[in-house]
C-alpha cells in the first residue's frame, strides 16, 4: 500500500505527495469495493448472469485495483531479502482463494486489508500532527536592520549581533535579547502555555515565539541552526528513531513469527495428504485443507502489532509533546513508566531561579559601594540567575563594573576568581573562601539565604544574602507524584543544609540534602542505584546537574531556564519549566503502556481464537479478515485514544 514515508511530512512538496498518494489509494478501494458487491449481489440475483470465464474477469477487475500495489510491495520486498512480510501473505493467500474458486473471497481479503492499511496511514498522519505542526511555526523570512534600513532575508542568512525586527502578529524567527522596554509574548510553540509572557529589556526571546502586543527589536545571539525552535525540533525527530524495548521485541517477534506461520498454514495442507497415505480410510479433499490453510495465513498476519505499537509510541510522544514535555524518544517513554525515585535539584528546578539581594553585608572598613562593585564586575558575564540577580542590583544602585585584568576562572559549586583593577578577587560560596584559607564571620554562616561571599587580595570584604522562591505549582508537584505511588522523593542543592531543608519541608520532600558540590550529587544518585529495585528520574537545569542527569535513569531537564548542557543531556525536556509536568510526563509513559498492553492481549487473543477456528474448518475467509485488518484496525483506533487521554 502507499504509505507516507516523508521525514514527518516537514517539506509541503513531500506532505503534498502524500495526501496526493493517499487520494489515489481511496479511489482504488472505492472502486474495488464497488465492483466486488455489484458482483456478489448480481450472482445472488441471477446465478446465471455469470458464465465461469467472466465471474474470474469480473473478481479479477475488482483485485487488481487493491491487489496490483500490495503485490509490488511484496516483491520489492522479496528483492531485498525479506521474504516472509504482511504482503507476501497477503498475496499468497488472495492467489490461493483465486486458485481454489473463491473469487469474492480472494478481492475481500486484499480489499479490507488495503482498507485497513489505508486507515492505518490516516492514523499514524493523524498522530504526528502534533510534532509536524511544530515545523510550520518556524519563520521563512526575517526582517534585519542593516544600515539603518529593513532588509527581508532567510533566516539563515542572518549572522549573531545583528538586529531584527519582529512585528506585532509575526513569530520571532531567532534567539535575541531584547532591545524595547518590555513587550508580550505568546510562548505556546515552545512550551504548551496559552497565556502571554512579558519579557523585559536585555532579556531573553526564543525563536517561535509571537510577539502580541508590539512592534519589538531584538539582537541575535544564536545562529538559526542553533536556536531554541531547531533544537527542539532535532530532539522530537530523533524521537522517532529512538525505539522503546517493545517496539523492537515486536520487531524481532515479527522476523520469526512470520516465517513460522507460513510454515504452519503449509503444514495444514501437507500433514492431512500424508496421514491419508498412511491411513487411506482418510478422505482428503486438497481444495478443503488448501482453504484452511489459507485462512491459518490471513489471520496469521501480524500487522495489528506492528503497527498499532510503534503509532502508540509515536502517539504518546505527540501528546506530551502539545503539553510541553518533550520525549527524545520511545525507549525513555517506556523508562519513565518503572520510576519509583525522583530526585530534584533545587534552584531553578523546584525555585523560580529569579533571586533579589536582600542585604549586603560589607567586611570592616570596606565600604558598600566597593564590595558591589567588585562581585558585579566579576559576575558580569555570567548567565546564572544569581548572577544576573547581583548585576541588576548594582545597576539599580548605579555602580559601574569594573574590566578583567587577567583570566576569569570558574569553579563548578565553588565560584568565580579572577583579577579587577590589581586585585586578586574571589567571588562566590563560603567553600570557596575556606579553600583559599580565608575565614567568613560565623555571623555570616549563619544565615539563613543564598550567600554570595567575597575576598579580595586574600581579605574578607564582605557578603551579599539573596533568596529565591519556590515556583508555584511545586507543591502540586510533590502531591501529584506522591498520588503515583512514587513516595521516595528527594532533594539534592549546593546551598546550605537549613536553606534546604526549609524548602523541603514547605513543600512534603522529607529527604532534603544540602552543601553538595556537583559530584557530591553525583555520589548521592550512585548510592541510590547501589539498590537495584531503586529506578531513579533526576530533575535539573544547570550545566553542574549534567552529570547527574546523564548518570539517573531518565534525565529531566527544565527546557525554559535550563542551560543548553542540560537540554542535551537530558532525556526528557520540561518546556514549560513546571516540577507538575514530572507527573504528567510519568503518566504520559504509563497510559501508553496501558494501550499497548492492551492492544498486545486482544491481538493475540483474537487472533489465537480464530486461528484454532481455521484450523479445524470452522472460520471462512471473512472471519480471518476481521482477525487481522479487523483487529488491527481496533488496534490503531485504541492507539489514538493516546491523543485524548493524556492531557
Amino acid at each position: 500500500m502507499a504509505h507516507c514515508t516523508c521525514r514527518h511530512c516537514e517539506n509541503a512538496p513531500e506532505h503534498d505527495h502524500c495526501e496526493e498518494t493517499g487520494s489515489k489509494t481511496c479511489l482504488l478501494i472505492i472502486t474495488s469495493a464497488i465492483l466486488l458487491f455489484a458482483g456478489i449481489g448480481l450472482g445472488a440475483a441471477d446465478a446465471s448472469f455469470f458464465s465461469p470465464a467472466m465471474r474470474l474477469l469480473w473478481f479479477m477487475a475488482a483485485y487488481l485495483p487493491v491487489g496490483l500495489p500490495v503485490m509490488k510491495e511484496a516483491w520489492e520486498n522479496i528483492v531485498h531479502g525479506d521474504i516472509f512480510n504482511e504482503f507476501t501473505l497477503m498475496t499468497l493467500a488472495t492467489i490461493g482463494a483465486f486458485y481454489i474458486g473463491e473469487y469474492p473471497e480472494g478481492v475481500a481479503v486484499m480489499l479490507f486489508y488495503s482498507l485497513g492499511e489505508w486507515f492505518q496511514d490516516k492514523a499514524v498522519n493523524r498522530a504526528k500532527h502534533n510534532i509536524s505542526a511544530l515545523l510550520d511555526v518556524r519563520p521563512e523570512t526575517a526582517t534585519v536592520i542593516r544600515e539603518g534600513h529593513e532588509e527581508r532575508v532567510n533566516p539563515r542568512d542572518v549572522k549573531t549581533g545583528e538586529v531584527i525586527e519582529v512585528k506585532t502578529g509575526e513569530r520571532v524567527p531567532l534567539d535575541g535579547t531584547m532591545l524595547n522596554e518590555t513587550a508580550a509574548f505568546n510562548t505556546s510553540a515552545l512550551t504548551g502555555e496559552s497565556l502571554p509572557r512579558n519579557i523585559c529589556r536585555g532579556e531573553e526571546v526564543l525563536a517561535g515565539m509571537i510577539a502580541t502586543d508590539r512592534v519589538v527589536r531584538l539582537t541575535v545571539t544564536k545562529p538559526f541552526e542553533q536556536s531554541a525552535l531547531s533544537r527542539i525540533l532535532e530532539m522530537v525527530h530523533d524521537a522517532s528513531e529512538r525505539k522503546a524495548p517493545a517496539e523492537l521485541f515486536i520487531r524481532k517477534f515479527a522476523r520469526i513469527y512470520t516465517p513460522a506461520v507460513t510454515g504452519l498454514a503449509a503444514l495444514i495442507v501437507l500433514l492431512p495428504y500424508v496421514w491419508s497415505l498412511i491411513q487411506p480410510s482418510f478422505a482428503y479433499t486438497p481444495d478443503d485443507w488448501l482453504y484452511r490453510g489459507l485462512v491459518f495465513l490471513v489471520i496469521s498476519c501480524p500487522c495489528a502489532l506492528v503497527v498499532s505499537i510503534p503509532l502508540s509510541y509515536f502517539g504518546g510522544i505527540g501528546a506530551a509533546s502539545k503539553l510541553g514535555i518533550l520525549f527524545k524518544g520511545g525507549n525513555y517513554l517506556d523508562a519513565i513508566t518503572r520510576i519509583n525515585t525522583v530526585v530534584f535539584d533545587k534552584t531553578g528546578t523546584l525555585t523560580q531561579g529569579t533571586f533579589e539581594v536582600q542585604t549586603c553585608r560589607p567586611a570592616k572598613n570596606v565600604d558598600e559601594k566597593q564590595l558591589l562593585q567588585l562581585v558585579s564586575s566579576v559576575e558580569q558575564n555570567s548567565t546564572h540567575p544569581i548572577a544576573k540577580a547581583i548585576t541588576t542590583y548594582a545597576f539599580q544602585k548605579g555602580i559601574a563594573q569594573l574590566p578583567f585584568s587577567g583570566e576569569l576562572k570558574e569553579e563548578a559549586g565553588y565560584g568565580l576568581e579572577t583579577d579587577i583593577d590589581g586585585q586578586h578577587v574571589l567571588v562566590g560560596n563560603q567553600r570557596l573562601l575556606e579553600k583559599h584559607g580565608i575565614h567568613c564571620p560565623d555571623a555570616v554562616q549563619q544565615a539563613e539565604g543564598t550567600l554570595v561571599a567575597c575576598a579580595s587580595d586574600g581579605r574578607y570584604m564582605g557578603s551579599l544574602l539573596l533568596a529565591d522562591t519556590l515556583k508555584e505549582d511545586a507543591p502540586q508537584a510533590i502531591k501529584a507524584l506522591k498520588k503515583l505511588g512514587i513516595e521516595n522523593i528527594q532533594m539534592l542543592s549546593g546551598d546550605k543544609q537549613e536553606i534546604v531543608t526549609n524548602f523541603a519541608s514547605r513543600i512534603g520532600i522529607a529527604h532534603a540534602y544540602g552543601d553538595l558540590l556537583p559530584e557530591g550529587k553525583v555520589k548521592h544518585i550512585e548510592a541510590l542505584k547501589q539498590n537495584a529495585a531503586n529506578r531513579i528520574a533526576f530533575v535539573g537545569d544547570g550545566i553542574n546537574d549534567t552529570p547527574s542527569l546523564a548518570l539517573s535513569h531518565v534525565g529531566i531537564a527544565m527546557g525554559g531556564l535550563g542551560s543548553d548542557a542540560a537540554i542535551e543531556t537530558a532525556d526528557v525536556v520540561i518546556q514549560t519549566d513546571q516540577p507538575s509536568k514530572i507527573a504528567t510526563a510519568i503518566q504520559a509513559g504509563r497510559q501508553t503502556r496501558r494501550i499497548i498492553w492492551q492492544n498486545i492481549v486482544m491481538a493475540l487473543g483474537i487472533k489465537l481464537a480464530v486461528l484454532v477456528l481455521g484450523a479445524c474448518g470452522v472460520a471462512t475467509l471473512w472471519e480471518a479478515v476481521f482477525a487481522d485488518v479487523g483487529v488491527a484496525m481496533l488496534a490503531v483506533l485504541n492507539a489514538i485514544r493516546l491523543q485524548k487521554i493524556i492531557k
